[in-house]
C-alpha cells in the first residue's frame, strides 16, 4: 500500500514538474498598439482571448510544440509552431478592410458591459454541433433548460433561462428579431442546422442591453453569421446517431476575391426517427452568403432557407403510459385503427437580409440593414367525430337520417411576411462610446383552415376560416459608456418602443376584433470594475412587454396590461 501511495505521489510530482506554460502578448504590426479580444488557439486543445493588454497564457502545458493560431477581426491570421515554455510576441498585420459585422456589435453586449452574459466562440460552437437544434447548443450555458419534442434535439425543440420560456427570450439573427411577431415564441425548427454558420453568440441573461425586436426578460440570444473568410475553404460533414439520425452539411467559401469579394454557401439535410414513437423529422436548408468588403465600407447580402416537416409529438405522456410505454406518442390516435400516418408539421422559411456598414473615421461608424422573412406552412391532423356547425357547414342528411359529426382530415395553415430595416451609429472616442440605434418592423399574417377530406357532408378543400393579423413595432435606443478611471465604467442605456396590433378574428371566434396599441420606455443603467483579471459589475435594467396573440384570445373584451420587470444584477468574475 506504501508503495502504491508513494507511486501515485511520484506521478503527479513529475506531472506538475513537468507542466509548462505558454504566453505572449499581440499586438498591431503598424503601431504597435496591443490588440484585445484576439482569439488564440492551441493545437485544438484549448483556447483563450488576449486581455485589454494583448496578452494571453496557457498554463499547464506538457512539454512539446504546438500549433498556435491567433486571429482578430480586420488583422491577417497568424499560424505557426511555438515551443511549450515560450514567451512570444505575435505582430498582427492589419487587412486595411472594414470586416467588424457593426450592426451585432451594437446590441452585443462588451466585455465590460454590466450584464450577465456568456460568449461563444465559433470553435466552442463547433464542438457542440452535433445537427440538433440551437437550445441544445445551449444546454450548457449557465440557467438555461432545454426540450425536445421528438427526445432527440432534433425537430421541435424548446429553451427555458431563467425560467422564463421562448416568449420572454429575444433572439436575433445577425441584429435582425427573429421572434415570431404574433406568438411571440421562436421556432428554431425553422432553421434547420443553421449552427453550421454560426461564428458567434451571445447569450445575455435577464433583460440585458436594448435590442431589435420584443423585450427580453428571460434572456436575449444573438446569433451571428457575418464572419470574413479570408481564405477559401471546403467541408463535407456527416453525422449518425441513434434512432435513425442523421446529418449531412457541405459548406464551402471563395476566401478574399481580389481583395474584396467573397462567397460562403452551406447545404444541410437532417432527419431523425426521434426517440418518441413516430416523432420523425425530414430538415433540409441552404444559407448563401455574398459580400462586398473595402477599407470603409462593407455590403453583405444573406440568403438562406429552411423546409420542415415533423410528425407531431407535442401531447405530453400521462403518468400512467410513463410507467409501461414512455415512448408513446398520442398525435394521429383519434383515427380508427392504426394512427393517422401524416399528422404532421410543415413549414418553410425564407430569409432575406442586406446590410450596409460604413467608416467615416476611425471615431464614427454608421450601418443599416433591411430584411425580408416570408413563411408558408401548415399542420394536418386527423379529427373524429367533427361538429359540422364548427366547419360552417349544414349538418348532413342521407336516406332520411341527419348526421351532426363526421370524421375528417383537415390542414391549419399560417402564411406570413415580417420586414423592416435596422439602423446603428457608434461613436468612440478612448473614454466615451456612443451607440444611437433602432429600427422598425411590421408583420403581415393570414390565418386559414382547409378540411382535406371529410367522411361526409364537406367539400374538399373547404376553407372554414381566413383571418388576418398584422403587428408594427418602432424602437429606438441610445447607450452610453464612460471610462471614469483606469477600473471603474459607467454604463446607461434608455429604450423607447412602439408597438400597433390589429387581430381580425380567431379561428374559433372569428369576430373577434382586437386593436391595441402600446407604448414602452426601459431605462437600464450599471458600472463595473475590472483590473487584472477581476471583474465586478452591479445594474439595473426594466422590462416591459406587450400581451402575446394568445393571451388576447384566452381574454377576449379585457383590458389586457402589459408586463413589466425589474432587473437587479451583481456580478463577480476571476477570470484566467
Amino acid at each position: 500500500m506504501q508503495k502504491l501511495f508513494l507511486g501515485i505521489c511520484y506521478l503527479l510530482c513529475s506531472q506538475w514538474l513537468t507542466a509548462q506554460q505558454i504566453s505572449g502578448k499581440v499586438t498591431d504590426l503598424n503601431s504597435g498598439a496591443a490588440v484585445a479580444s484576439a482569439t488564440v488557439e492551441l493545437s485544438n486543445i484549448a483556447t483563450t482571448t488576449t486581455n485589454a493588454t494583448g496578452d494571453f497564457i496557457f498554463r499547464k502545458i506538457r512539454s512539446g510544440d504546438y500549433r498556435i493560431r491567433i486571429s482578430s477581426i480586420g488583422y491577417k491570421a497568424v499560424d505557426t509552431t511555438v515551443t511549450a515554455g515560450s514567451n512570444l510576441e505575435f505582430k498582427l498585420q492589419r487587412l486595411n478592410l472594414f470586416m467588424q459585422p457593426v450592426e451585432v456589435r451594437a446590441i452585443q453586449a462588451g466585455d465590460k458591459s454590466p450584464f450577465t452574459k456568456t460568449n461563444l466562440s465559433k470553435k466552442e460552437i463547433e464542438k457542440l454541433n452535433l445537427g440538433q437544434d440551437i437550445p441544445f447548443v445551449l444546454n450548457q450555458t449557465p440557467s438555461a433548460v432545454v426540450s425536445s419534442d421528438a427526445g432527440t434535439g432534433i425537430g421541435y425543440t424548446g429553451i427555458r433561462i431563467r425560467g422564463t420560456d421562448a416568449t420572454r427570450i429575444n433572439v436575433t439573427l445577425n441584429g435582425i428579431p427573429y421572434n415570431d411577431a404574433e406568438s411571440q415564441g421562436t421556432f428554431f425548427v425553422n432553421l434547420p442546422d443553421f449552427t453550421s454558420s454560426v461564428n458567434n453568440i451571445q447569450v445575455q441573461r435577464g433583460v440585458g442591453t436594448s435590442s431589435n425586436g420584443g423585450t427580453a426578460f428571460g434572456a436575449t440570444i444573438n446569433l451571428s453569421t457575418n464572419e470574413v473568410n479570408t481564405q477559401a475553404y471546403g467541408e463535407l460533414n456527416n453525422s449518425a446517431g441513434s434512432f435513425n439520425t442523421w446529418k449531412h452539411t457541405v459548406k464551402a467559401g471563395t476566401g478574399l476575391i481580389n481583395n474584396h469579394w467573397t462567397v460562403d454557401a452551406r447545404l444541410s439535410k437532417v432527419s431523425s426517427g426521434g426517440y418518441v414513437e413516430r416523432a420523425s423529422s425530414d430538415l433540409r436548408a441552404f444559407y448563401i452568403s455574398g459580400a462586398y468588403i473595402a477599407e470603409k465600407t462593407s455590403v453583405r447580402l444573406n440568403v438562406f432557407s429552411g423546409k420542415e416537416k415533423t410528425y407531431q409529438s407535442w401531447y405530453g405522456v400521462s403518468d400512467e403510459d410513463l410507467k409501461t410505454n414512455r415512448r408513446i406518442n398520442y398525435a394521429g390516435m383519434e383515427k380508427p385503427g392504426a394512427p393517422y400516418d401524416n399528422q404532421t408539421d410543415n413549414f418553410q422559411q425564407d430569409h432575406y437580409q442586406l446590410f450596409i456598414n460604413h467608416q467615416f473615421n476611425p471615431r464614427l461608424t454608421v450601418n443599416t440593414a433591411v430584411f425580408l422573412t416570408k413563411g408558408a406552412g401548415y399542420y394536418e391532423e386527423y379529427k373524429a367525430e367533427q361538429a359540422f356547425k364548427e366547419y360552417k357547414m349544414p349538418d348532413f342528411v342521407s336516406g332520411g337520417e341527419t348526421f351532426e359529426t363526421t370524421d375528417l382530415i383537415r390542414q391549419l395553415h399560417l402564411k406570413n411576411d415580417f420586414y423592416g430595416q435596422i439602423f446603428s451609429v457608434q461613436y468612440k472616442t478612448d473614454k466615451d462610446q456612443l451607440t444611437v440605434g433602432g429600427g422598425w418592423n411590421r408583420f403581415d399574417n393570414q390565418h386559414f383552415g382547409q378540411v382535406m377530406w371529410a367522411g361526409m357532408g364537406i367539400p374538399y378543400k373547404h376553407r372554414w376560416y381566413d383571418l388576418t393579423a398584422y403587428k408594427t413595432d418602432v424602437n429606438g435606443y441610445a447607450k452610453y459608456s464612460r471610462k471614469l478611471s483606469t477600473a471603474f465604467e459607467a454604463f446607461a442605456d434608455i429604450q423607447y418602443r412602439r408597438v400597433l396590433y390589429q387581430m381580425n378574428g380567431y379561428r374559433k371566434t372569428p369576430d373577434a376584433l382586437v386593436r391595441e396599441t402600446y407604448n414602452f420606455v426601459n431605462p437600464k443603467a450599471g458600472i463595473t470594475y475590472a483590473k487584472d483579471d477581476y471583474f465586478a459589475y452591479l445594474s439595473y435594467s426594466m422590462g416591459s412587454k406587450e400581451p402575446n396573440r394568445n393571451d388576447f384570445e384566452a381574454n377576449l373584451g379585457q383590458d389586457l396590461k402589459p408586463e413589466k420587470l425589474h432587473d437587479f444584477e451583481l456580478g463577480f468574475e476571476k477570470r484566467n
